[in-house]
């Protein structure tokens, strides 16, 4: 009798874990691509490396992952950056301008140098958000909307309008290449995923970011700094957004001003909605992030493959995210819970 009671409340437990409607969302969406093409799972190896449409998912969504799990400790200190995809264009273009300017371009230690200044620039620009917000007072929506004016402005003066082209193996490899079998970038989107997760759920940190979220003068008078945290999570915004602007630039071995990284803050944002952290501030959810950022490129794999114009994609990404959080909402629970209630006691009478 104790036993069914424990396995009636594991049952109850995970159907109400904010992360049931989610996967569900992503596993309709593998169904669908299954029906439309049977061998979508497939996963092949081709000269030593992992090939198939799985594998293209999760290496495309690495960027979108990257920017997302910085976004939703933002989020959650009820913040907002809106200037990821401007931070993303200049970490590309610093790196890509400084190859391209190398006398020796092609060698490990350009690459090494290029992509280090590209983080350093990133985290300055993290640094000037995380003032904006912390210490001047600024919202957070009108102080992230300047760089992300200014920012793709600032990546075509790096790259003087032009598109700058690279040859450079080892920074390619970053958006290309595979070691062990795996995509680089997977491996290291996993990397800051479980970093993120070991300081936030294995220290104190996410506690302190949750507190600050759901209440920062409370928090300030039982001793947290919440500034020092605000600007913590601007600043980790931006280094995860620069990581994920070497991503794309590496992917093309060029960097692109104007559509490096552009509107990849929707996708972030509707990455972390959909995963469950609430835009409100308070807790937060990185699996639940993880699942949102594949949905998002799944979806994005899904609509040409089944027919449909690759420009409709924001509209069904739109309707994604409303649909998900409308059966997250407790409102429309209570709503849906009562109208079967009715029902059933209809069709009793």
């Amino acid at each position: 009798m104790a036993e069914s009671t424990s396995t009636a409340t594991r049952l109850s437990a995970v159907r109400h874990s904010p992360l049931v409607w989610p996967a569900g969302a992503l596993v309709a969406l593998l169904v669908v691509n299954v029906v439309a093409n049977h061998d979508f799972l497939a996963i092949r190896m081709q000269d030593g490396h992992l090939y198939g449409n799985l594998v293209d998912i999760v290496r495309n969504g690495a960027p979108v992952l990257l920017v997302a799990l910085g976004m939703t400790l933002v989020i959650a200190t009820r913040g907002i950056d809106l200037s990821v995809g401007a931070v993303a264009a200049i970490s590309g273009a610093v790196a890509c301008v400084h190859i391209a300017g190398s006398p020796q371009q092609s060698a490990v230690a350009t690459a090494v140098v290029a992509m280090s200044m590209a983080l350093g620039v990133a985290v300055l620009l993290g640094v000037w958000n995380g003032f904006l917000v912390s210490v001047l007072g600024i919202q957070p929506i009108i102080a992230t909307l300047v760089l992300m004016t200014a920012g793709r402005g600032l990546a075509m003066l790096i790259t003087d309008g032009q598109i700058t082209t690279v040859k450079n193996e080892t920074f390619r490899d970053v958006g290309t290449g595979f070691f062990a079998t795996v995509p680089i970038a997977v491996i290291i989107a996993t990397a800051v995923l479980i970093i993120t997760a070991v300081l936030t759920r294995r220290t104190a940190l996410g506690m302190l970011i949750e507190a600050v979220g759901i209440n920062p003068e409370a928090s300030r008078l039982a001793g947290v700094r919440s500034r020092t945290i605000v600007w913590t999570v601007y600043i980790f915004a931006a280094l995860c957004a620069g990581i994920a602007g070497l991503m794309i630039a590496a992917n093309t071995s060029a960097a692109d001003a104007n559509n490096a990284g552009l509107w990849i803050e929707l996708d972030a944002i509707l990455a972390v909605v959909i995963g469950g952290t609430s835009l409100a501030g308070g807790r937060f959810s990185l699996t639940g992030t993880l699942i949102g950022a594949l949905f998002i490129q799944t979806l994005a794999t899904t609509i040409p493959s089944i027919g449909i114009p690759a420009e409709t994609n924001y509209l069904f990404k739109a309707i994604a995210v409303i649909a998900v959080c409308l059966v997250q909402s407790p409102q429309a629970r209570a709503a849906l819970s009562m109208r079967r209630g009715s029902v059933s006691k209809a069709g009793m009478a």
